[in-house]
């Protein structure tokens, strides 16, 4: 990204950008939110092994804006969101983390 994280945020009108610690349990997660206007946002989880946070970061905000773009093309009404969990699925998910990152999904109240 060649901009900073905000300025692209301001640029590709994104709505929201949550990071997510929960050090008991290893938890490092980015929530984007890109657009709510056609509905809660949504869009897959994924875990990966990223190089950087703000790697993590950049990914999370373009998927979140491809989600809002395929959504409306489909004609569904449902805005653009994704996570990325920073982690090795193959060693790292388990049961404790999982639970945690869905309190911080909760903790948006729906809106995505």
């Amino acid at each position: 990204m060649d901009a900073p994280v905000l300025d692209y945020m301001r640029r590709y009108k994104f709505k929201k950008l949550v990071l997510c610690n929960d050090s008991d349990v290893g938890l490092r997660a980015v929530i984007a939110i890109h657009s709510t206007a056609l509905g809660p946002a949504t869009g897959g989880t994924r875990m990966w092994t990223y190089a950087s946070e703000e790697e993590a970061i950049i990914d999370a905000l373009r998927l979140a804006r491809g989600m809002t773009y395929k959504y409306a093309a489909a004609g569904v009404n449902m805005g653009g969101g994704k996570v990325v969990i920073i982690g090795d699925p193959k060693k790292d998910k388990n049961e404790a983390l999982l639970r945690a990152f869905g309190r911080m999904v909760n903790q948006l109240g729906g809106e995505f």
